[in-house]
């Protein structure tokens, strides 16, 4: 099988790298950096020591921190006037998937036409835009590494998804000690997608010789950091472990595929304005449990890394310990049901739900999923969700 792996061409990891910023810029030539955030990175003060380290470069730095919690166009619009006002030459994102994919966008968008609609999908930008390092402030979207980026349609209120080359960033600053504040909810809800980044990327019908042994790590890293990350917040290991787990598992994902988990979520996402995180860790169990008939040995192999079973236990009894663990990791980690995240009633929800399935096929990820479902399955497990 013909496979095509692509990373950030700088990819720098460890404790305090972040303050690379400016030395990144300056390799980049930049002259005025636009700084892609959102309003807590600013009312935090990270966005204004990210700032201070790009102009230790004699860089002016133009702060735009107009992106929502579920990134859209309007913001990338938003942030891409700022861009062309004030003369910027080198994009920053800071923070979590929000900032980052938005600043992907605004990047390509420096050298498209619009509307960005256009370019949802496989391989659909022209150009590569303007040079885009990214600075991960949580351990889960991995979007640091990928060539990917989710940004909302306001006009058809539906997430579109976009793959394509020239939306990788040029430089990845990972830098582990950015998550140390991070409240464990959230910690949670990024570390299960983290979980669920890797999983798919190694079980994804795309999964290759080359993702493989990197989704196999990232899983592994996560089944030995992320209760003591949620459990314990000022735990530094198991900090930087979930913060190369997340990179790991963007890393593979980005070079095979995202499958069923990630087509359902979006809508629920586009309509309940549900963090991408979080969405995806409720159904996560249940999807995994749909899917396991298609690839039982690389289930088998997850629930081995996973520490759930021995070499010695069957495929099968390996299995069945594997959604049994991602289960009650949810409840350890105090993972709501779909139907607390939603905030409306069952009632309600099903007046939508035949419209989400439907959307979540039309995004081209469940055809990767080791079980491709119907709309009508894909209902059913949205109610085992709730």
């Amino acid at each position: 099988m013909v496979s095509m792996f692509n990373v950030p061409s700088t990819i720098i990891v460890g404790g305090g790298v972040s303050s690379e910023a400016g030395a990144q810029s300056k390799k980049m030539n930049a002259k005025k950096v636009l700084l892609v955030t959102d309003s807590f990175m600013v009312s935090s003060g990270l966005a204004g020591k990210i700032a201070d380290a790009i102009k230790k470069g004699n860089i002016e730095v133009t702060v735009f921190d107009g992106v929502n919690p579920d990134p859209t166009d309007k913001n990338v619009l938003e942030g891409l006037d700022v861009f062309r006002k004030n003369g910027c030459d080198v994009i920053v994102g800071l923070g979590g998937g929000s900032p980052m994919d938005c600043a992907k966008v605004i990047s390509i968008m420096t050298a498209n036409n619009e509307p960005i609609s256009q370019y949802a999908g496989l391989h659909k930008v022209p150009n590569k835009g303007a040079p885009v390092i990214v600075i991960p402030t949580t351990a889960g979207t991995g979007a640091e590494a990928t060539k990917v980026a989710v940004i909302g349609d306001t006009e058809r209120n539906v997430k579109m998804m976009m793959l394509d080359v020239n939306m990788l960033a040029d430089c990845a600053l990972v830098d582990y000690e950015l998550t140390m504040s991070c409240p464990p909810s959230l910690t949670a809800n990024v570390g299960v997608d983290t979980l669920v980044h890797a999983v798919e990327g190694y079980v994804s019908v795309k999964a290759n010789s080359m993702t493989d042994p990197i989704a196999l790590s990232a899983i592994k890293l996560v089944s030995d950091n992320l209760l003591t990350a949620f459990n314990e917040p000022g735990d530094a290991k198991a900090r930087e472990g979930m913060m190369l787990a997340s990179l790991q598992a963007g890393i593979a994902f980005a070079n095979s595929s995202v499958c069923l988990v990630h087509g359902m979520s979006r809508p629920i996402g586009a309509l309940y304005h549900v963090p991408h995180g979080l969405s995806n860790a409720v159904l996560f169990p249940a999807v995994t449990e749909f899917s396991i008939s298609g690839a039982p040995e690389r289930y088998a192999t997850i629930a081995r890394t996973m520490g759930y079973v021995t070499d010695k236990d069957s495929d099968d009894a390996a299995c069945k310990a594997l959604v049994a663990g991602l289960k009650k990791l949810n409840v350890d980690l105090q993972i709501p049901r779909l139907g607390d995240v939603t905030k409306v009633d069952l009632a309600t929800f099903d007046e939508k739900v035949e419209k989400m399935a439907n959307d979540g096929i039309a995004s081209g990820s469940p055809g990767n999923n080791p079980v491709v479902p119907t709309a009508e399955e894909i209902v059913e497990l949205y109610h085992r969700a709730w």
